[in-house]
């Protein structure tokens, strides 16, 4: 099955938000679908801070799907994006979400505007029909984000699936592809 992917480079980051704030002002939503995560260590003078940018994995096994007592959750495949029928979803106070504590990274979210529905990145679908980037990796000033299909993006930037202040899941497998940035 393909499978869309980001690609974050945790060397170019530099903590702006701009990704966050461009996709909660697309999506017209009060939550972080996207979350910048800042790490800080050691000791002055020897201090390192990186930043980690994520959203939805998309993952290739995806836990929540299958612990969803609706069937809310789907799989596209044709892209092997992750997808939310909000019609379908119970909400958080029917069902107790068990798709956020399937999700090893703590993505799903739900709000009272939505009637506790869930919610995540759906990958900027209509931007991608449009032929456009999602909105998150559009607004990266320093282009520390990337998407396309993890074949390509693999070939392009390599296969690191790990980065500071992040685990890839082998039982899920996330979607991601990293330049990580390492202490010195």
């Amino acid at each position: 099955m393909p499978q869309m992917a980001f690609y974050f480079d945790q060397t170019r980051c530099i903590g702006c938000y701009a990704c966050l704030i461009a996709c909660k002002d697309w999506n017209n939503t009060e939550l972080d679908w996207r979350e910048i995560i800042c790490i800080e260590k050691g000791k002055f003078p020897n201090l390192f801070v990186a930043y980690l940018s994520i959203s939805c994995f998309h993952c290739e096994n995806p836990g929540c799907i299958t612990v969803c007592p609706a069937n809310a959750i789907l799989k596209r495949e044709k892209d092997g994006i992750v997808v939310v029928d909000e019609e379908k979803c119970l909400g958080k106070d029917v069902c107790g979400m068990p798709c956020k504590d399937a999700c090893p990274y703590n993505i799903p979210k739900a709000d009272v505007e939505s009637k506790m529905k869930m919610q995540k990145c759906n990958f900027c679908l209509e931007r991608l029909e449009e032929g456009k980037p999602p909105v998150c990796v559009a607004a990266c000033p320093t282009r520390a984000l990337d998407y396309g299909f993890i074949e390509d993006l693999t070939k392009k930037y390599g296969n690191i699936r790990e980065a500071e202040g992040f685990s890839y899941n082998p039982t899920i497998k996330p979607s991601i592809i990293f330049k990580p940035k390492k202490p010195k």
